[in-house]
């Protein structure tokens, strides 16, 4: 198996229990500290196709402030991921990639889909 990629942040208690529920199966992970190093308007498409959805509200925190802030709620798709990179807060926790394929761990247990079947 690939190994997983994290988009984590440690402050996260749904990110830390996906961090157990990974190291408790003897899996290493590679863990982005995402807050830290935003992705890029072109990675955040990329994980949205692998988390299979083109609407970017699937991997993003709506709920936020800064999404109020930003007056996110009717702008277009490309105006959410240049948001998302600009302000990762905005961007959902975790988000577990293994390959081809993403899940936003969203209850945590949701990481266990693409390690028993990472087809």
């Amino acid at each position: 198996m690939t190994e997983p990629t994290v988009w984590f942040n440690p402050s996260c208690s749904k990110c830390r229990t996906a961090q157990s529920i990974l190291a408790e199966r003897g899996i290493d992970a590679d863990y982005v500290r995402y807050l830290d190093q935003a992705p890029s308007v072109d990675e955040l498409r990329r994980v949205l196709a692998l988390v299979g959805s083109d609407d970017p509200k699937s991997i993003a925190r709506t709920g936020e402030q800064r999404w109020r802030e930003l007056d996110l709620d009717g702008a277009s798709a490309d105006r959410i991921l240049e948001a998302m990179h600009e302000n990762p807060i905005l961007i959902e926790r975790p988000i577990v990639i293994v390959g081809e394929r993403a899940v936003v761990a969203r209850p945590p247990e949701r990481l266990l889909e693409i390690l028993e079947d990472p087809t």
